[in-house]
């Protein structure tokens, strides 16, 4: 493979959001390099896309603090320069904090956190000087307030913001987008994972994966810092910006009872 094209990594693409967002880059013609744990959808998402596009497979488990090193260790192998990162992979653990198993957090924190934060050092300067491309992080709504019996959670998507928001200041002058893609309620397997059926955030207006990659894709190339997808979620990000500290807290305890 070489680095003719512009190529875009897309973590956690084996389903959801994640997939989505590599259909809509391989739409615009970027080459793709998909990661997640479970080889066999990646396999056969990078099947459906290669018509288009040229598809590299690279399992990993970002959970493992090694694998974003090996990850871009493995592009250089393969002589592949990346426009764009996103910095997708992540999962959600709902119930008492106390009652969390501590290897479980301590999982969903690597793989939020240390992973997309470890992606975007190693990525970022060599987009800012080629003066070109960017990072698409997915963070979330939760990330705008405290969330009780799905803290960690939040705290994670806070910071994923956060660090989305401040990086943008730093590579705007250098020509390098960095985006936060905010969703919330999101047709995805996310619920499975964080045992989330049932919560009242999951009664209202829930976006498809497809309508929240699409808006992602088109603010990032817009340039925007934060896009939040779906009028229903700008409504909810405008009221926890305006909210008492107290009220949010237990607005959003009552999302999750």
């Amino acid at each position: 493979m070489t680095a003719a094209r512009d190529w875009t990594l897309v973590t956690g693409a084996s389903s959801g959001i994640g997939a989505d967002l590599a259909r809509a880059f391989a739409a615009r013609g970027h080459a793709l390099v998909l990661t997640a744990r479970r080889a066999d959808r990646l396999e056969a998402l990078a099947e459906s896309l290669r018509a288009q596009v040229p598809v590299a497979v690279l399992p990993a488990d970002l959970a493992d603090p090694a694998a974003p090193g090996h990850l871009l260790a493995a592009l250089a192998e393969r002589g592949i320069a990346l426009h764009t990162l996103v910095n997708n992979a992540g999962f959600g653990l709902r119930g008492r904090f106390t009652a969390q198993p501590c290897a479980e957090i301590a999982e969903m924190v690597a793989v939020n956190v240390a992973a997309p934060t470890a992606l975007a050092r190693l990525v970022l300067p060599d987009l800012i000087a080629r003066g070109r491309g960017g990072i698409l992080n997915v963070a979330s709504v939760v990330g705008y307030l405290p969330g009780p019996n799905m803290a960690a959670y939040y705290a994670t998507k806070a910071y994923l913001l956060s660090l989305s928001e401040a990086l943008y200041e730093e590579a705007r002058p250098h020509g390098v987008t960095v985006t936060a893609l905010c969703p919330g309620a999101t047709a995805t397997e996310f619920s499975q994972r964080a045992d989330r059926h049932g919560a009242k955030r999951f009664e209202g207006t829930v976006m498809s994966a497809q309508a929240v990659a699409q808006a992602g894709l088109a603010g990032y190339l817009r340039g925007d810092a934060v896009v939040v997808p779906g009028a229903a979620n700008r409504l909810a990000v405008l009221g926890a910006r305006l909210a008492p500290r107290w009220l949010s807290r237990k607005a959003a305890a009552r999302l999750q009872e």
